[in-house]
C-alpha cells in the first residue's frame, strides 16, 4: 500500500464533475466518500462502512470526508492489490482504478 500524492486540482476536479453531473459537492445528512469514476459521474457514499463496491470504478480524483482511513482495493470485495490508502479528510488522485474500498471500522 501507498499514500496517495494530494493534488490541488483535485478539488476543483470534483466541485466541477459534480456541477456538470448535477451530483453533490458533499452529502447535507454528513461524512462522504466521493470519486470520480470509469464512467465519468461523480459517485457517493454517505457514511461507508466496511467494504464497497466502487460503483462505476473508481479512478481519477477522490476524496475521503469520511472518520476512516480508506483503502482502495483493485479487485471487488476489497480482494486483489491495494491501490492506495486515503486519510480522513484528505483528498488526492488515484491511478490505476479501484473497484472497492474498505474503511476501517472504528468505535
Amino acid at each position: 500500500m501507498r499514500p496517495l500524492r494530494i493534488h490541488h486540482a483535485v478539488p476543483l476536479l470534483l466541485l466541477a464533475a459534480a456541477a456538470l453531473t448535477g451530483g453533490p459537492a458533499q452529502a447535507a445528512d454528513g461524512p462522504v466518500f466521493q470519486y470520480l469514476g470509469q464512467d465519468d459521474q461523480v459517485h457517493g457514499l454517505p457514511s461507508p462502512k466496511g467494504c464497497v463496491e466502487a460503483e462505476g470504478g473508481g479512478t481519477r480524483a477522490v476524496t475521503n470526508r469520511t472518520r476512516s482511513t480508506a483503502t482502495l482495493y483493485q479487485g471487488p470485495r476489497c480482494t486483489g492489490r491495494a491501490v492506495g490508502v486515503l486519510r480522513p479528510g484528505a483528498i488526492g488522485q488515484v491511478r490505476p482504478n479501484f473497484a472497492s474500498v474498505g474503511f476501517r471500522v472504528t468505535r
